[in-house]
């Protein structure tokens, strides 16, 4: 298989070039990213500059580029809206055309703020936070072509993502971390998502519906995170619950739950615990 990942820099990138990597049945694996550690330099603003003839022969493109900030994408909304939608479809268009099957990283936030809700992959996109906007829009693009699947993620846990780090810097420094209340999502972990996407690509065709929701079974809080965190660090987290201002959910609701009709329908994820996944993520990480 012949795969490109375009955002290969970033958070998930990382972990999945690193993945990939050790896979005897990838015959090429191409990084595409703003950054000089890229074998391909893409610039979303300018995506009509990029040669597009590096995607020749590609099976499999993985597009996790994006300005993900929702604060961001709502304070510099053209600015984003240009490299979150306009750059990206010009992409994924491209690409397209030359038949590589793209999947696209979109976002729980492409459906809204509904009270009491549990979002499935059958359920309306009704985005109102910028950043849902800009993914529900490459979603209704590209949902009727059979080139073309989005994983909708829920909050990505791992030893690395801005949560954890944050937290095990105050474990360090012997600091006491403010944790936000309440702010819940179906948190899933990083290992998760490389295995959704490696399952994804070997399995395009068998898998019907455009889009997959990939959530956890459980509800998972800050505090849940945290008090995680202290099982496995023995204690040595100190917080204290902070209710944010009421600015701070306006770009991010208090509550997203989602679930996946397909991820057991499929077999794509086993069934596990947010304790055993974050656990699993944890696993050697020394502070």
């Amino acid at each position: 298989m012949k795969i490109g990942i375009v955002g290969s820099s970033g958070y998930i990138g990382g972990y999945l070039l690193s993945h990939y990597r050790g896979k005897d049945y990838v015959g090429r694996l191409v990084s595409i990213d703003m950054d000089d550690c890229a074998e391909h330099h893409l610039n979303l603003e300018h995506p009509e500059m990029f040669d597009y003839s590096e995607l020749d022969g590609l099976d499999y493109i993985i597009f996790t580029a994006a300005i993900s900030g929702p604060d961001a994408c709502a304070e510099k909304f053209d600015a984003c809206w240009s490299i979150n939608v306009t750059g990206t479809e010009y992409f994924i268009s491209e690409a397209i055309q030359r038949q590589c099957r793209v999947l696209f990283f979109s976002s729980d936030a492409v459906f809204g703020d509904i009270p009491g809700m549990i979002y499935t992959e059958s359920s309306e996109t009704k985005a109102q936070t910028p950043y849902g906007r800009m993914k529900k829009a490459v979603e209704d693009v590209f949902r009727h072509s059979p080139y073309f699947k989005a994983i909708r993620l829920s909050y990505v846990a791992s030893a690395e993502d801005r949560f954890v780090t944050y937290c095990k810097k105050c474990i360090q420094k012997g600091e006491v971390a403010e944790v936000f209340h309440p702010f819940y999502r179906n948190c899933i972990v990083v290992s998760d998502v490389v295995n959704v996407v490696e399952w994804m690509g070997l399995h395009w065709d068998e898998y019907q519906p455009t889009v997959l929701n990939v959530a956890g079974n459980e509800l998972v809080s800050r505090i849940r995170i945290a008090d995680e965190l202290n099982r496995i660090y023995n204690g040595r987290l100190q917080y204290k619950v902070v209710q944010p201002e009421e600015k701070f959910y306006i770009n991010r609701p208090k509550i997203t739950q989602m679930k996946s009709n397909y991820l057991e329908r499929y077999a794509i994820l086993k069934n596990e615990s947010f304790t055993v996944k974050i656990q699993r993520e944890m696993e050697n990480i020394e502070i």
